[in-house]
């Protein structure tokens, strides 16, 4: 293994200094792309999803909670398989506490094409609380483009898709899949995928995630 060069302490420093205009650019640069993502425009979702979770039977606008936006994890996990992907499992797991999405009036939740009896015994064994809903006897993989054909064969890919409500009408603003989802597991990296982003005082809103109150507020 290379290890780095050793240097002095004004080295560094300056090299440091360097690198940090460099990373700079690229933050403005990010910050510039998801203001254009909220820019782009959005497409109602017609057909009437049914998924089945924890409490049964539930629709597309079921999984919002009633908040206004809604992000969906399209995690890995086919019919046949005994359990999820586990990279699917590793971005999961790097989701911060949910409770600062729905102070933010967002709602997250996974999905996948497993039947939920095989969902429940997976998400016990990984300890996770997020809404995790099965999509086995609908279309929505395929028209979110989580499950796509390749050479004959239905094919599992990770995403992200995101929603927004406005009253019983939902709408598909954006979506990204693979190697897209690299470092967008933080509460702000996800913000940053939502139509509204971030609040506009910033990080002044964040909270110890124990003082919300129960629907996240």
């Amino acid at each position: 293994m290379s290890l780095p060069e050793i240097v002095s302490r004004e080295q560094w420093r300056a090299a440091r200094e360097e690198l940090l205009r460099k990373e700079e650019a690229v933050r403005r640069a990010r910050e510039i792309l998801a203001a254009e993502r909220r820019r782009l425009p959005m497409v109602e979702v017609d057909p009437e999803y049914v998924f089945e979770g924890g409490d049964g039977k539930a629709t597309l606008l079921d999984l919002f909670e009633g908040r206004a936006q809604l992000v969906v994890h399209h995690f890995m996990f086919d019919p046949e398989w005994e359990t999820g992907c586990a990279c699917c499992a590793a971005f999961l797991d790097q989701v911060g506490h949910l409770a600062h999405l729905r102070a933010r009036n967002i709602s997250f939740a996974a999905v996948s094409r497993a039947p939920f009896t095989r969902i429940l015994p997976f998400k016990a064994r990984m300890g996770w609380a997020v809404p995790w809903y099965s999509s086995a006897h609908s279309d929505f993989n395929r028209d979110f483009e989580a499950t796509v054909e390749s050479g004959g064969d239905l094919v599992e890919r990770p995403g992200l898709s995101c929603f927004l409500r406005d009253h019983d009408r939902v709408f598909h603003t954006y979506s990204v899949y693979g190697d897209g989802l690299d470092a967008l597991g933080t509460t702000t990296a996800l913000l940053d995928l939502t139509p509204l982003g971030r609040s506009p005082e910033g990080s002044d809103g964040l909270r110890l995630h124990d003082e919300y109150d129960e629907y996240g507020y």
